[in-house]
């Protein structure tokens, strides 16, 4: 249980140290309008997968993961003196498509109620 609530710590604390550094730190041109939506950790902590969501159509996605991709080093770097943990995880980015799911859900859900009347 105490190892659980460890992970989470860390995982919120990651979510807050990048969602600073987007805002702050990272001046690549590619990266756009990127938030972080999520942060898993495995159990031994020695990875770390950061879900962001982009708006943009799909070259705006592609341009933006390349930026962040690019920047692994730098944010692995600050993420390591930020949260001053022994071990610094190594981080990947992930696509969070949960919101244009949701968005789809939406319309369909409007076209349905449509349709009706």
């Amino acid at each position: 249980m105490a190892k659980q609530l460890r992970i989470e710590k860390l995982q919120e604390l990651i979510k807050q140290e990048m969602s600073k550094m987007l805002l702050t730190d990272l001046k690549d041109p590619r990266i756009g309008f990127v938030t972080v939506t999520d942060v898993e950790m495995t159990g031994d902590l020695r990875e770390a997968k950061i879900y962001v969501s982009v708006m943009g159509g799909a070259e705006q996605v592609k341009s933006s993961l390349e930026g962040l991709n690019s920047a692994l080093g730098f944010i692995r770097r600050e993420i390591g003196q930020r949260i001053k943990i022994r071990f610094t995880p190594e981080i990947s980015f992930a696509l969070d498509t949960s919101l244009d799911y949701g968005d789809h859900i939406q319309k369909l859900l409007l076209q349905v109620e449509g349709d009706r009347n």
